[in-house]
């Protein structure tokens, strides 16, 4: 039999078969992706083959079908470990706000730096704007014009008045989509606006610490009355980069990458101190973000300071 991961809880996986139906599954053996070590080896969107258990009803996942992309991040819990967060998406969408809790702009480059080797289109959502005070929008409209200028999709959302949620509808229409993004920025609710039917669970923002409280748990995929599935993810901490080189952290700088033809050393260019270097360039005549290179040189040092046993290459 063939089915979708539907739901991941780490050891245990629900699967919904070709005629709707979910089993709970579980796996036989060890399965690895690319021989990296994976702290689980299925995610929610894989295509797996299994079958029966005759004792208990449950299914035994034998294998996973060719995967058409697959997302990974840094394990938060073991950090010399990579996580796998979902597989055959359309799209990804990362949901952030400018208040309550506060704005991270480097999160946003982590973020992109996470999708873009795998060439997955993603969509911006800032939300809570009914919060949004004159200097957040000031703040809204510059990080809306850097990132549509780099071509992502920005949209100005409110889970509580429905504000940009037939926009965002119109854009996960018959699409799978990995929402993400930090605790307490409402992704649950901004789902609860886009399908009252889900009825998840919304937390509250700590008053001690102001950040986020997790709602979601595991990895859920939910499917959509008016047309797609949308993968709702546990909030995010912090993402780390364990498995990239730093050159792939200047090729995945999208206008970095555009620029690199144009350096002295090419695509070998890191875009610090070598001479003639056209991001270097670039930047001095304000054609590129100096927060995009701020945060791109502080993701760089960051590689560059792993020790080499803690490198996942080969990625």
């Amino acid at each position: 039999m063939q089915g979708i991961v539907i739901k991941s809880t780490g050891s245990w996986y629900q699967v919904r078969l070709e005629d709707g139906k979910v089993l709970d599954c579980r796996v036989v053996g060890k399965l690895r992706l690319n021989d990296l070590p994976l702290t689980n080896p299925i995610a929610v969107g894989d295509e797996v083959s299994l079958e029966m258990e005759n004792e208990t009803g449950n299914g035994l996942i034998k294998g996973v079908l060719p995967r058409k992309n697959y997302v990974v991040r840094q394990s938060p819990h073991r950090k010399h470990e990579l996580h796998l967060l979902a597989s055959n998406i359309d799209q990804a969408l990362l949901v952030t706000t400018i208040t309550n809790p506060r704005l991270k702009p480097g999160f946003i480059d982590r973020f992109l730096l996470m999708v873009e080797p795998y060439e997955i289109p993603t969509i911006i959502v800032f939300n809570k704007a009914d919060l949004y005070e004159d200097a957040d929008f000031e703040v809204f409209a510059y990080m809306e014009d850097l990132y549509q200028g780099l071509g992502y999709t920005v949209i100005l959302a409110s889970a509580k008045t429905g504000d940009g949620v037939e926009e965002l509808k119109a854009l996960l229409k018959d699409k799978v989509t990995m929402l993400s993004g930090q605790s307490g920025v409402g992704k649950s609710s901004l789902l609860n606006q886009i399908q009252a039917s889900l009825d998840l669970r919304v937390g509250d923002i700590s008053e001690y610490s102001g950040k986020g409280q997790h709602t979601t748990t595991f990895a859920e995929m939910h499917p959509l009355d008016f047309g797609g599935q949308i993968i709702d993810t546990p909030g995010i901490k912090t993402l780390g980069f364990i498995h990239l080189e730093p050159n792939q952290i200047a090729h995945n700088f999208r206008e970095f990458f555009a620029l690199s033809s144009q350096c002295r050393f090419g695509g070998a260019c890191l875009h610090r101190n070598e001479p003639n270097c056209a991001v270097k360039a670039a930047l001095e005549k304000e054609e590129i973000s100096p927060l995009r290179y701020e945060n791109y040189l502080y993701i760089l040092q960051e590689i560059e300071d792993l020790n080499h046993w803690e490198r996942k290459k080969n990625m």
